[in-house]
């Protein structure tokens, strides 16, 4: 059963009543990267290629087609006993673009990031919101505690 924004925000930092949706809370838009050196994913671990900020024009960043990774600006905190999944809002849909995310599981904490597939030019102002976060009860043997948890909270 997925739970209501509600419920949502309490595990989202920080938020506005903006920002609260029936299903689910939105997301912001904090930076956007691209990569410029290559990744690895082996069997014997995985690395991320170095990535670099998107230059922005007064907040905007003006993105030209290919794949970007946008980096959010809330912090989550998935619960036990759930499971977290990231749309993208369907203005980034209706404007050529689609957002790509993973599986956010029961104790993960961060400041997430998602793949951004840009098929026709757009601007994306910084503080923008993207994304809509919904929660959902599941089962679970055990909770994260890998690579990404706590990514960008030390900032």
């Amino acid at each position: 059963m997925f739970r209501a924004g509600s419920f949502v925000a309490t595990r989202v930092d920080p938020v506005d009543d903006e920002q609260i949706q029936p299903n689910g809370v939105d997301l912001t838009l904090d930076d956007v990267l691209e990569q410029v050196e290559p990744g690895r994913v082996g069997t014997d671990g995985k690395t991320v290629g170095e990535r670099e900020s998107v230059e922005t024009d007064d907040g905007v960043f003006c993105l030209d087609r290919g794949g970007y990774i946008l980096q959010y600006a809330e912090t989550i905190a998935i619960p036990e006993e759930h499971v977290g999944f990231l749309y993208p809002r369907s203005t980034l849909m209706r404007n050529s673009c689609m957002l790509n995310t993973a599986v956010w599981d029961a104790g993960y904490e961060g400041r997430g990031e998602g793949l951004l597939q840009v098929h026709h030019p757009i601007r994306l102002e910084r503080g923008a919101r993207v994304a809509q976060l919904v929660l959902s009860s599941a089962d679970h043997d055990d909770v994260y505690d890998g690579t990404y948890q706590g990514e960008r909270t030390e900032e």
